[in-house]
């Protein structure tokens, strides 16, 4: 783990919450000036404790009305297998999460469809992969929760 000091776990708090603030704002909110602000975060950023900044897209504004999970088990744990399943999944666009796991199964994946055709096909490609030996789906009804990164 980086080192990390209170002001970096304010600017990671603030920058988590809001990612589009501006670095005068940001450095306002945890009482530095702006040139060392910017310092922090560009070394927040080299040191891979800030992985990026992206936006928090609807899906179904999009056409994406059906989240599901699927956990997946492998026939066998050889780390050949397990990459190449892993090779496979995370190059199809709908497969948003991809987790190695333990116990239950060897994979959790969570994908977005536009229908529920559309998920069941993801899920005949899941089943038909090389060396899969069984797909359990689990449909999202609703997301009470969505909060990315950690607790601050």
């Amino acid at each position: 783990m980086a080192e990390l000091d209170a002001i970096d776990l304010r600017i990671l708090a603030e920058l988590q919450a809001d990612g589009r603030i501006t670095n005068v704002e940001l450095a306002s909110r945890v009482g530095l000036s702006a040139p060392p602000c910017l310092r922090r975060v560009r070394r927040l950023e080299e040191a891979g404790v800030l992985r990026g900044y992206h936006a928090d897209v609807e899906p179904g504004a999009l056409g994406f009305e059906v989240t599901f999970f699927a956990i997946v088990g492998l026939e066998s744990q050889k780390q050949s297998i397990l990459d190449a399943f892993e090779a496979e999944v995370i190059a199809w666009p709908e497969v948003r999460e991809c987790h190695m796991i333990r116990g239950g199964g060897d994979f959790l994946l969570r994908l977005v469809a536009r229908s529920t055709p559309h998920e069941n096909e993801l899920t005949s490609r899941l089943t038909g992969a090389a060396n899969v030996l069984k797909v359990q789906t689990l449909q999202t009804i609703r997301t009470a929760k969505n909060a990315a990164g950690v607790p601050f």
